[in-house]
């Protein structure tokens, strides 16, 4: 049961941040590089954000002393209260991902102006670089989110009582999954027509009179607060909240190879890529000291040699991943068989 419920952790998060990242890599053809800025501005809004407004509301000190010396004992009460309340957890829930996704699509926004003037190596760089700079920023400086020392999380899964880490997997997940309907219904509307129509031929898409600016900054905005949900969810999960935690390999890189192994541009390669590489993550960490006895180095190593490999082995055997993408018939496909069998009866007549 453990090792199932760590897979599904795995698999929530891990869904919702790959998917983000696939709209603007996979449909878009940014080089997003810094996929870990709008996660970690989600994580810091349920630590820093959500939790002062929730204190504020029950009449806990909102400001510094949220995420000073006093903050153990602010936030235990506060999930004390919360403990006893379903209805208010839930609604701290729902507010928490509202203004992570609020937060999470400024930032996006934000990030779009270099979008509109870098292209390729230049803006995954620059995007690289701006997470970075957010992390060094709410890492030092200490009234955001008790800087170098962290902040506990106020936890709206508290009143499942001993059920709490099944419910709040099971809560994820279902997220994830909703998550997952939207992307599908966005990519298939004209909207993802014109996404894939820039990415394949940006010149004939300005031509037709797409505005490829708006598009990029629209996509960038809808990448980064699905990416800030997924950062919420994930400090909600622990308990606590520090900026160094969020890596670039944890939340960059990971979501680079579940991409590629899925299947860049494709949805449901997105979804058994990461389902694949969740399952591999959860049997390295819960057997480590077992494959450790077997090998050289220590199984700690073991997720960075496997990001690293997956990718070269796909980039070299199978660039279009597990489940390549399939090309969007704006025409029914029954209407397409007709024009091509009517095509097929007039050639015949001819001859």
């Amino acid at each position: 049961m453990i090792i199932l419920m760590n897979i599904l952790l795995n698999f929530g998060i891990g869904l919702i941040v790959t998917l983000s990242l696939n709209l603007e890599v996979g449909y878009m053809n940014l080089p997003q590089f810094g996929r870990m800025l709008a996660v970690l501005v989600g994580a810091t809004v349920a630590g820093g954000v959500a939790g002062r407004v929730i204190a504020a509301l029950l009449g806990f000190p909102f400001g510094v002393e949220f995420a000073g010396a006093d903050n153990y004992r602010i936030v235990n009460d506060i999930n004390m209260i919360l403990e006893k309340n379903p209805i208010l957890s839930i609604l701290y829930l729902i507010l928490t991902l509202i203004l992570a996704a609020a937060l999470g699509g400024i930032m996006g926004y934000l990030t779009a102006y270099p979008a509109i003037r870098l292209r390729e190596a230049y803006l995954g760089i620059t995007l690289l670089a701006f997470a970075d700079i957010l992390q060094n920023i709410i890492w030092f400086y200490d009234p955001i989110a008790g800087g170098t020392q962290g902040i506990n999380v106020v936890d709206p899964f508290r009143f499942f009582g001993p059920k709490r880490f099944e419910a709040s997997v099971y809560v994820i997940v279902a997220v994830a999954l909703l998550v997952f309907i939207y992307i599908e219904f966005l990519t298939r509307s004209p909207y993802g027509r014109v996404l894939k129509a820039i990415r394949d031929a940006e010149t004939a898409a300005a031509v037709y009179g797409k505005n490829i600016v708006q598009m990029r900054a629209f996509t960038m905005i809808i990448g980064g607060a699905i990416a800030a949900i997924a950062g919420a969810l994930w400090a909600l999960y622990t308990g606590s909240f520090k900026a160094i935690t969020y890596t670039r390999l944890l939340w960059t890189f990971w979501p680079w190879a579940y991409m590629m192994l899925g299947g860049t541009g494709n949805n449901l390669g997105v979804l058994v890529g990461v389902l694949i590489f969740s399952m591999f993550r959860t049997y390295i960490t819960i057997y480590k000291h077992e494959i450790s006895s077997y090998l050289m180095i220590s199984a700690e190593w073991l997720e960075y040699i496997l990001v690293g490999l997956v990718i070269v082995l796909i980039v070299l055997i199978r660039p279009q991943g597990l489940i390549p993408e399939k090309p969007t018939h704006i025409i029914p496909r029954r209407e397409i068989e007709k024009i091509i069998s009517s095509q097929e009866q007039g050639s015949s007549e001819k001859r």
